[in-house]
């Protein structure tokens, strides 16, 4: 849901379109799981590129999919795919020395080609959506860049379904583009902890009850 708060809060889409695509996003995503079901497994001490790698060899063995389908911070990702090559590449990661491999408790195999019948009718829904160029950048964690423009966003939002999120890559970008400052808006703080993973030299808040907003708007008046 984060992508379509931060396009809301940029002005690029109305907060209700907003919530009318993240619920449209979750039906077609479970309908997908439903038609071609997968899994997805948690990842610990193992760097990108050598679950990409593993991900291929794994899907070579079996002529099944799997991919790395988020890139979370340094030794932590997660892959998703169907069952039977999942199962290979958790062992395949266990044997190149994974801290851990943890199966989820999840039936579908999101961000991974087996969300293309989700992707190809959330074009329609996207195509028939109002959107605007965002007021701010918003970084899109498929590219790792700014989605600078209304086609941009559509594209976004569209592959988000079928390839991995990047989100170590979009931290790195939004650094090098002069950020140091992060704040998570959310129940929790798994951002703000990843984030200290990923770069060091920032710093990071979690805004996840009233209080502590009250206390941030306090501070920052």
């Amino acid at each position: 849901m984060g992508e379509f708060t931060a396009l809301a809060a940029a002005g690029a889409v109305s907060f209700e379109d907003g919530l009318r695509l993240v619920r449209e996003r979750g039906r077609l995503m479970q309908a997908a799981g439903t038609k071609r079901p997968g899994a997805m497994a948690a990842v610990l001490g193992l760097d990108a590129p050598q679950i990409r790698e593993i991900c291929a060899q794994a899907s070579q063995q079996t002529g099944g999919v799997l991919i790395l389908a988020n890139d979370n911070c340094p030794g932590q990702s997660v892959i998703s795919g169907d069952s039977a090559t999942l199962e290979v590449g958790m062992q395949l990661l266990s044997e190149a020395k994974a801290k851990r491999v943890v199966k989820l408790a999840i039936s579908i195999a999101a961000h991974s080609p087996l969300m293309e019948s989700a992707s190809a009718e959330f074009r329609q829904v996207l195509a028939a959506t109002q959107f605007l160029t965002p007021g701010v950048p918003v970084y899109g964690n498929v590219d790792a860049s700014p989605i600078a423009d209304v086609d941009a966003i559509r594209h976004e939002l569209d592959l988000q379904l079928t390839n991995s999120v990047r989100w170590t890559e979009s931290v790195q970008a939004m650094v090098a583009a002069g950020a140091d400052t992060f704040i998570e808006l959310g129940p929790k703080d798994v951002l703000v902890g990843l984030l200290k993973r990923i770069d060091r030299s920032t710093s990071g808040k979690a805004i996840n009850s009233v209080e502590s907003l009250q206390k941030f708007a306090a501070e920052n008046q």
